[in-house]
C-alpha cells in the first residue's frame, strides 16, 4: 500500500495542533500498518500486571493481539500521541481526556469510524462493574497494550522517547492512538 505522508499530515493536521493545544508533546500521523501487535504484549498484562481483569477496559476483556491487528487493517491512518508524565497524577486523566476529547472531535467532522486507545489502565469508576456493561463506554477505552499492541516498538519506529521503568515512581512518556479514516 503506497500512502502519501504529506497529504495525511495535511489532512489531519487540525488535530495534531488541536492536541499539542491541550498539553501533548507530540501528535503524528502514522500509517496503522506501522502499528505493531504482539502475543506476548497480552502475555505480561497477564503475568505482570496486577490490574489483569480487573477492568472492562483491560484483558481478557479487550480485543485480542490477533483482533486488534484486524481492527488496525481495517484503517488506513492514527493519529499516535506522547506526554512525558512528570510525576502528577493528574497528567494520565488529562492525556485520556484529550484523546476521548479528540476522537470525538474528530468523529463530529465526519470521521465516523474514529476511535481511542487510551493510556494505563481504566479508572473511571471506583470500582468497575465487571460483571455487567461499562457505565461509562461513551468515556472509557482500551491501552493500547490491553489490546496487544506493542507501544516500544511502534513508537521506536517513529523516534519517540521510551524506556523501561524501573519503578512505578520514574517519570515515563505515556502514549495513546486516535484510529482515523
Amino acid at each position: 500500500m503506497s500512502i502519501d505522508a504529506g497529504a495525511a499530515e495535511a489532512r489531519f493536521h487540525a488535530y495534531t495542533e488541536l492536541a499539542r493545544k491541550n498539553g501533548v508533546d507530540d501528535a503524528l500521523v502514522i500509517e496503522t500498518s506501522k502499528v505493531h501487535t504482539a502475543p506476548w504484549v497480552r502475555m505480561k498484562c497477564q503475568f505482570g500486571c496486577s490490574g489483569y481483569g480487573e477492568t472492562l477496559c483491560c484483558p481478557p476483556h479487550t480485543p485480542t493481539p490477533e483482533q486488534m491487528r484486524s481492527i488496525l487493517d481495517s484503517y488506513t491512518y492514527g493519529i499516535l500521541l506522547h506526554v512525558h508524565w512528570r510525576k502528577d497524577y493528574r497528567t494520565v486523566d488529562r492525556f485520556n481526556e484529550t484523546l476521548i476529547d479528540l476522537e470525538r472531535t474528530i468523529f463530529l467532522d465526519g470521521y465516523y469510524k474514529a476511535w481511542t486507545l487510551g493510556s494505563g489502565p481504566c479508572d473511571r469508576c471506583k470500582e468497575c462493574n465487571i460483571g455487567g456493561s461499562c457505565l461509562h463506554p461513551d468515556r472509557a477505552r482500551p491501552s493500547m497494550e490491553g489490546c496487544g499492541i506493542d507501544v516500544f516498538k511502534t513508537v521506536r519506529e517513529q523516534e519517540l522517547p521510551i524506556h523501561v521503568l524501573k519503578n512505578h515512581r520514574e517519570e515515563r512518556n505515556m502514549y495513546g492512538l486516535v484510529l482515523v479514516d
